[in-house]
């Protein structure tokens, strides 16, 4: 048990985020901290949603969105399963925390925006579950390699609909845009941790990593049409 205490004391030092409560606007450099276990992660919002929206566009977004943050959480679930009483663990566990309240803010936005689900989120809930589980069976530089492949594809994606909203309307989609730019931002804190966990020295890591974004992409494009 002590040394079981020792290893994890030892890696919750590694994240090296802030443990200051979140605020509304811009941290540090423009980036955004990790939030300390048990810290809730507050957005500003208004809970006004601005009339006259491109609906199908909207949809479209919040839709994915959801379903990528859901798929997240399970990954996050498969990898803790296997690596939680590790080292590791708590470094996986923080990400996780983040993720959750990520999934909390989009299921508020699909009640806001009255968009539905895709119909697929059983199978991400297996997939994310499986893919998660699989990759920590590698190791941790499996399991961080799987957080770096899937946090940047997550990361470019936001970046697209960004530029989307912003030749929509920037003002009109001004809560929208503050939630999707802070995602990304922690998606980036994410994906910059797999890395310093030694997420390359994974096995076979170039063929893992574009297997997996290839999946991330058929993910998207299915989650935002159906």
């Amino acid at each position: 048990m002590a040394a079981g205490a020792a290893a994890a004391a030892a890696a919750a030092p590694a994240v090296r985020r802030s443990l200051r409560p979140l605020r509304c606007g811009a941290g540090p450099r423009g980036r955004w901290p990790l939030p300390a276990p048990g810290v809730s992660l507050r957005l500003c919002s208004t809970g006004r949603v601005p009339g006259d929206i491109n609906k199908p566009v909207i949809e479209r977004i919040i839709r994915v969105d959801h379903a990528g943050e859901y798929g997240a959480n399970r990954i996050y679930a498969g990898q803790m399963a296997v690596l939680g009483r590790s080292s590791v663990g708590p470094v996986i566990q923080q990400m996780w925390n983040q993720e959750k309240d990520h999934l909390k803010k989009f299921n508020d936005l699909m009640v806001a925006y009255r968009v539905r689900p895709t119909v697929l989120l059983p199978f991400w809930n297996v997939a994310g579950f499986v893919l998660g589980a699989g990759s920590a069976l590698l190791g941790r530089k499996g399991a961080m390699a799987c957080t770096v492949a899937v946090e940047e594809s997550i990361s470019d994606h936001y970046n697209s609909q960004i530029r989307t909203l912003v030749e929509e309307d920037p003002e009109k989609y001004k809560e929208l845009l503050q939630i999707i730019k802070q995602f990304r931002d922690d998606e980036l804190e994410h994906h910059d941790i797999g890395l310093e966990h030694d997420a390359k020295g994974a096995p076979a890591y170039s063929v893992l990593k574009t297997a997996i974004q290839l999946g991330c992409k058929a993910a998207i494009f299915l989650s935002e049409r159906i």
